[in-house]
């Protein structure tokens, strides 16, 4: 049996389901096939724990808004799809051993830092500058096609296109974008600020996804990845999806629905189909679908290794993506909670638990979390973001009770002395929570259950290879043109027909929608819709 289409997405995650809609509202008769019962990837919202008859819901992966870009949301009507957005009341909170420290809008970073520091007060607005100009640069190129290396004309002038707008900068700004380019996050901090606490408050975005030493050259970069975005039309600010991660994909989804789109689930695709070089189709169990066009979103070192057979493919091609860096060192929990959590020495009020809290007072306890991760497989003291979105949100948790998702780093997707995760996951998660006790005393107790998601859990259930959330390494030789191989970074494959739209694709991982926004505009560009 044979279904006809004039393209199909392989993979239902929030980018391909971007593209499948920019493809479908030019006329494209399109399809999207996913493996799992839902929608979404990595965006999703499930209940992860049942009390009698109340339940608690939490996002699984992806856990706050604020890199999805704007002009997506407009396209797609996700406002008018049920999509609502609500900002953390502060931004950040740093539990410290003598105090706190937060971060957040209205000029309150600027207050918290002059309450720790008077130098790193008047260094602030200078080390700002230089972000806010890196940022607002790479803003320009979030929804561009990159130049492609080996490309004709029209690559050639993107290329030039991308040389003029870094020629505007000034030759400061040029400095800073260089610096942050390939600098290590400690580096680049160090030239700004003295205290400790600071300095951790901007590097944390550094190590995200990132299993890797601020210390390292180039995870600067990494922090400015996570700070180019906005959530109600602020800038920079984070959000909450009302309803969790998976709001955003359903919001898609009936977006999607509304232009025609086919999605099946439950669906896992066994091939991509190609014959003379060109793919015309996929295999899913005995269903064959067709179509002149096929989009992924998958994981690249899926795509290549697993749904194409290995003579489709050139030799280096085929190299290159074995040897694609795939490993975000993260472990990701949801726990249930019968009560909010107090911080030893936390502000007054209950406004920063909305805030996301970050466990790592410095730059050094960031370098031994990696180091010790390194050599044991995980953190002694790992670095922990605890967000409790039930305090913005009471769709997810029974009145006076909590959820809470733990984002933690570091912890490596290969363990030492033949250790398993299957074996040792309850053991790492028992020690994140006793972590997190340590700075707010009685949390352990106060847990009613969990969901525990180790890198190889990722991996496992949301094709997170490796365990990285941004679907291959965040580093210079896969960004860009060369994401995820120089040569092909527009979208492309080697293979006539087949496009990526995934976030092994530029501009990388988090929940964006360029990379489907991006591919949709290179195959209608393609086939001349």
């Amino acid at each position: 049996m044979m279904k006809n289409y004039d393209a199909i997405l392989v993979g239902g995650g929030h980018n391909g389901l971007v593209c499948a809609f920019y493809l479908a509202r030019k006329g494209l008769k399109t399809c999207v096939i996913e493996r799992n019962p839902i929608v979404g990837g990595a965006a999703i919202t499930e209940e992860f724990y049942r009390q009698g008859e109340e339940g608690f819901r939490n996002s699984v992966a992806a856990y706050t808004v604020s890199l999805l870009q704007p002009k997506i949301i407009e396209d797609m009507d996700l406002t008018h799809h049920g999509l609502k957005v609500v900002l953390r009341k502060v931004d950040n909170y740093l539990p410290l051993a003598d105090g706190y420290l937060l971060a957040g809008r209205n000029g309150l970073t600027a207050r918290e830092i002059a309450r720790l520091s008077t130098n790193d007060a008047h260094a602030y607005p200078r080390y700002e500058k230089a972000l806010d100009e890196i940022v607002d640069c790479i803003r320009e190129f979030l929804l561009v096609v990159p130049p492609n290396a080996g490309g004709g004309l029209g690559d050639l002038l993107a290329l030039l296109k991308t040389g003029n707008r870094m020629r505007k900068l000034s030759l400061e700004a040029q400095r800073n974008f260089l610096d942050f380019f390939t600098k290590s996050a400690t580096e680049i901090l160090d030239q700004y600020f003295e205290h400790d606490a600071v300095k951790a408050l901007f590097g944390f975005d550094a190590i995200v996804g990132h299993f890797a030493s601020p210390n390292e050259p180039g995870s600067a970069y990494v922090l400015l990845h996570h700070v180019f975005g906005e959530a109600g039309g602020v800038k920079g600010a984070w959000g909450h999806a009302i309803g969790g991660m998976g709001a955003i994909t359903q919001a898609m989804e009936r977006a999607c629905r509304a232009q025609g789109i086919d999605i099946l689930t439950d669906t896992p695709v066994d091939e991509i189909l190609v014959k003379d070089a060109k793919a015309y189709g996929v295999r899913a169990g005995d269903q064959t679908y067709t179509a002149p066009v096929i989009a992924a979103g998958v994981h690249p070192k899926i795509l290549y290794e697993n749904l194409i057979e290995k003579d489709a493919l050139p030799t280096d091609f085929r190299t290159r993506i074995q040897n694609y860096k795939s490993h975000s060192g993260t472990f990701r929990m949801n726990v249930a909670l019968d009560k909010l959590p107090v911080f030893t020495n936390a502000p007054k009020g209950f406004d920063y638990l909305t805030s996301g809290i970050v466990i790592a007072p410095s730059l050094a306890y960031m370098d031994e979390a990696w180091l010790s991760a390194k050599a044991k497989g995980w953190s002694d003291a790992p670095i922990i973001e605890m967000l409790i979105p039930s305090t913005l949100d009471d769709t997810l948790a029974p009145k006076g009770k909590h959820v809470a998702s733990l984002f933690c780093q570091q912890f490596s997707y290969d363990l030492p002395d033949g250790q398993t995760w299957d074996d040792l996951r309850e053991s790492a998660a028992d020690h994140i929570i006793n972590t997190v006790d340590q700075y707010a005393p009685g949390f352990k107790k106060s847990v009613l259950g969990r969901q525990v998601l180790s890198p190889l859990d990722l991996e496992r259930k949301l094709g997170l290879v490796g365990g990285d959330i941004f679907h291959g390494r965040m580093s210079l030789d896969q960004l860009f043109s060369a994401r995820p191989v120089l040569g092909h970074g527009t979208y492309r494959s080697p293979i006539k027909g087949l496009y990526m739209c995934g976030s092994g694709t530029h501009p990388g991982g988090g929940v964006t929608g360029a990379p489907g926004h991006n591919a949709a505009h290179v195959i209608l560009k393609d086939r001349h819709w």
